[in-house]
């Protein structure tokens, strides 16, 4: 029996693509000469898409394709894909949640940690020589602080409860009320900033949640607030966050997300009350593998007649 076709959009982790080439016809769109004439020579055989956060699939992709049956995504995040043209077309799309819950909360917190005690800061304090000038200055501590989540779905669940162990008061904004969490939810974000000491960013990209996080979030957060976020660019107005961290509006950031990756805004380079990462927050060698495993495995159950392992 002839393999199924799969259209791969980019690179993977060497173990995924080595059990695609074992199981299906790969075509790598990344390496073609030309898109195009690549596209239109294989569109008809194409039955599954591999894809990533970043490279995603839009509608027109998808339409270049009559016989595809299935997205299989690398990361949780959809907002690259478009999941409404493919589930109106019967299209299934998966994604690879729970595997990296732990990992990005544990990046959040690490964030949150760097930022509040000045962790970078203090390296080069150190590393500069300046400590023997005089000791950094006091910074303030995380108990009895009170701490807002930003969506507080399965990895803001797991980020509540590691940061509940510090002491913090902690409460919610998210779509909804989750009336079984033992956390205080507050409809209003702006209301939520104003009587947060951090706001942690954990939701969803996408349409409805772009720039989410704008002047009047960061206003209220103040000058003595963190923000952090570990979800997607999007959701945070960066003009506005940079003008807000210059002009000293908002005390300090942790990021390991941007608008528009890999570039970083330059004024952020220059500020010492900011960490920044590379989209790294998944990124240890035992969760990536999980992930790419879980994109193999919802590829076969699919092929083998089965449902999906975690469709969206």
């Amino acid at each position: 029996m002839k393999k199924p076709e799969l259209l791969l959009v980019g690179p993977m982790m060497p173990h995924v693509m080595a059990a695609m080439e074992s199981d299906y016809i790969v075509h790598r769109l990344w390496e073609a000469e030309d898109r195009e004439e690549t596209l239109d020579r294989v569109a008809g055989q194409i039955r599954a898409i591999g894809t990533g956060g970043r490279s995603g699939a839009d509608a027109a992709l998808m339409d270049r394709l009559p016989n595809l049956e299935i997205i299989a995504s690398f990361g949780v995040g959809v907002d690259t894909i478009d999941v409404e043209h493919a589930h109106d077309r019967g299209i299934i799309v998966t994604n690879t949640p729970d595997v990296l819950n732990d990992e990005v909360a544990n990046m959040a917190l690490a964030l949150l940690l760097a930022t509040t005690r000045r962790l970078v800061a203090g390296d080069r304090f150190v590393r500069e020589g300046k400590w023997r000038d005089g000791p950094m200055p006091l910074e303030h501590g995380l108990r009895g602080t009170r701490l807002g989540i930003l969506g507080l779905g399965r990895i803001g669940k797991d980020f509540a409860r590691k940061a509940g162990l510090f002491g913090m008061e902690i409460v919610y904004n998210g779509r909804r009320e989750q009336p079984d969490q033992p956390y205080r939810f507050m409809p209003d974000l702006v209301e939520m900033a104003a009587a947060c000491d951090h706001l942690v960013v954990l939701c969803p990209g996408g349409p409805s949640t772009d720039n989410l996080v704008g002047r009047a979030v960061l206003d209220a957060l103040g000058p003595e607030g963190t923000l952090i976020n570990v979800a997607r660019g999007t959701v945070v107005d960066e003009p506005e966050l940079v003008a807000a961290l210059v002009e000293k509006r908002l005390g300090a950031a942790g990021l390991d997300v941007f608008a528009d990756e890999p570039h970083v805004p330059e004024a952020l380079l220059a500020l010492d009350n900011v960490v920044l990462q590379p989209h790294k927050a998944s990124a240890t060698i035992e969760t990536r593998h999980a992930m790419g495993d879980l994109v193999i495995e919802n590829l076969r159950a699919h092929f083998a007649g089965r449902r999906a392992v975690t469709p969206v």
